[in-house]
């Protein structure tokens, strides 16, 4: 496809901008926190950063106290004194189930929620706040919950996935600037009471400097349009060691190493990756090798998007996993914004191959105009394809075709429950065989392809032959197969695919006492009538096909009116006999 006459569609391009701004406000606001020194300064930064990102009525902070209570430090948009400096006992409210699950949880209306524990102290507050909907996010260091941060609406409303998971991976870098933040005025405070730790805090700022400099180094990469391998390999030239980044299937997406190390072997991944999988945040282990293995988990939210895995011969500090985890912070932006957007052009590729699928033709301008700026050509669209995997879902299967279909210029999807491609510039037969190839490999498992030329832009009819195809090839058993409809097309059309039982029935009543007799006694019955069928009841080059005597070829034929009865020849029970040897192929 020519990139530079590709012309997204407008609601794509809308979503993707406002995504984009959403991302880049995010990355801003992270870069600016980090720049901050004071705990006071950025716990206000903190709470204005989250206020305009989110975009609700008002946003405070909490942080834990000794006893396990949360009390208000920061505030923007309230309008009550007294709620600024409120406070909330240990296991109440929404921030209660915050600290006690490390999760993100919110309700619509607080007051009238009976998912929480109320505290009438804080619920006095609430009222001349004028606060009803209420999201809060966890503020993690390592595996402690240090505080929450709230984002609250004053009328009613549920929070949407989109808002929980933005919020929470502002949460992640704000509680990793507010951890900054203290150790910064511990190591100033130290350096005052102590000149002789002047080295030690000299090499912490340093530390601190050198994370400070590789986060902003990768929120720089993904702002410029980089993707995983390049976060890697900025990893490599900050931690040394072998790199890898794993999606939320755990397929490798991205690989890069120090050539002191090279690519680690991959019974070493297992381990420290699901580790950090069931934790949500990392692990370090080590193999008999004595190479060091540590992994973060890629999340956003409560959401598994994958993992990173930084392999090295020697343990990796504090400070390499600390940078590790802000790389899988990073690279979970980055996960959310492909997803997103792959997502949308999923979902207008898929409303395409849906008109085209149900429109009359001809096409109209619309259908036209839409594929083209998708960089499709419709009249070339002249191949249609179904695939059905029996262990995954048709969703599962169209998307793995709407990944393949740019190999052809063509659009997939999902109609009518059936993973669906339209493709162009190939033939079917060869379609079907790559793209079963592909499926089989991917997907893992056995998947059946039934591919269908179309003409004159009919591809509502190629696909009603294509699925009944697929459905009587699943009635006969053939569950991994890559096929055309010239092989099926005429028996789909005598039998009902979703009648199984009747197609069983009509079999065992036409050949099944010749099978029988074959299996019993070891003979060739069906082979034989197969050929002569197949050779026009022409005695001399059937019994050459089956290198027999013409003699013991009449034998096999007395032998077969022996146990159909006389007129098994005759033009109806003929054609029956053929159509049902000619299934029983297909079958075997």
């Amino acid at each position: 496809m020519n990139r530079e006459h590709h012309i997204e569609s407008p609601d794509l391009t809308s979503y993707r901008l406002r995504r984009e701004r959403e991302l880049s406000s995010l990355y801003a606001t992270a870069r600016s926190l980090t720049a901050l020194g004071e705990v006071d300064q950025v716990l206000a930064s903190i709470v204005r950063a989250a206020h305009e990102l989110i975009g609700t009525d008002f946003t405070y902070l909490s942080l834990v106290g000794p006893d396990g209570g949360l009390t208000v430090t920061a505030s923007q948009g309230t309008i009550s004194p007294s709620f600024a400096t409120a406070s909330m006992p240990a296991g109440s409210g929404v921030g209660g189930r915050v600290i006690a699950t490390g999760a993100p949880a919110w309700v619509s209306n607080y007051l009238q929620t009976r998912d929480v524990r109320h505290d009438q102290g804080f619920d006095d507050l609430v009222l001349p706040e004028g606060m009803v909907a209420l999201l809060g996010v966890p503020l993690l260091v390592g595996e402690e919950v240090i505080g929450v941060l709230f984002a609250a609406d004053r009328t009613e409303r549920p929070f949407a996935h989109d808002e929980v998971a933005l919020l929470s991976a502002f949460a992640d870098h704000a509680a990793l600037a507010l951890d900054n933040a203290r150790l910064y005025d511990e190591s100033r405070s130290a350096l005052e009471q102590l000149r002789a730790a002047y080295r030690t805090i000299e090499q912490q700022v340093e530390v601190m400097e050198r994370a400070q400099a590789a986060h902003e180094s990768l929120a720089h990469l993904v702002l410029t349009g980089g993707g995983a391998a390049e976060v890697a390999g900025l990893l490599v030239e900050h931690l040394h060691g072998a790199v890898t980044v794993f999606d939320r299937t755990g397929t490798v997406v991205a690989r890069c190493h120090h050539d002191a190390v090279g690519h680690p072997t991959e019974r070493a991944f297992p381990d420290a990756v699901e580790q950090a999988r069931r934790s949500g945040r990392w692990a370090t282990t080590t193999d008999s090798t004595g190479l060091w293995h540590s992994a973060a988990a890629i999340q956003a939210g409560d959401s598994h998007l994958g993992a990173l895995l930084l392999t090295r011969s020697d343990r990796p500090s504090a400070l390499d996993v600390r940078t590790l985890e802000r790389a899988a912070q990073i690279t979970g932006l980055l996960f959310l914004k492909e997803t997103a957007v792959a997502a949308a052009e999923e979902r207008v590729s898929g409303e395409l191959l849906t008109e085209l699928l149900v429109s009359a033709t001809p096409l109209g301008a619309t259908q036209r105009a839409r594929a083209q700026v998708r960089g499709i050509d419709i009249a070339a669209l002249e191949v249609l394809l179904v695939a059905e995997c029996s262990a995954r879902t048709s969703a599962e299967v169209g998307r793995r075709l709407h990944a393949l279909s740019g190999e052809w210029g063509g659009l997939a999807g999902e109609h009518l429950g059936r993973a669906t491609l339209l493709a162009g510039g190939t033939e079917a037969g060869e379609l079907a065989r790559a793209v079963h190839a592909r499926l089989r490999r991917e997907l893992g498992t056995e998947v059946r392809v039934v591919a269908e030329r179309v003409t004159h832009h009919g591809w509502g009819r190629a696909f009603d032959l294509a699925s009944r195809c697929c459905a009587l090839m699943a009635s006969l058993g053939v569950n991994d197969a890559g096929a055309t409809t010239d092989q099926y097309g005429m028996f789909a059309l005598l039998f009902d695919p979703d009648r199984s039982r009747d197609l069983d029935r009509f079999l065992t009543d036409s050949i099944q006492p010749l099978l029988d007799h074959d299996q019993r006694r070891a003979t060739q019955l069906v082979a034989t009538l197969t050929a002569y069928f197949h050779h026009g009841t022409n005695l001399t080059r059937t019994a050459g096909a089956l290198h027999v005597h013409v003699n013991t070829l009449l034998k096999r034929l007395d032998r077969v009116e022996s146990i159909l009865g006389t007129g098994w020849d005759s033009p109806d029970r003929a054609l029956q006999l053929q159509v049902a040897l000619r299934l029983h192929a297909l079958r075997s």
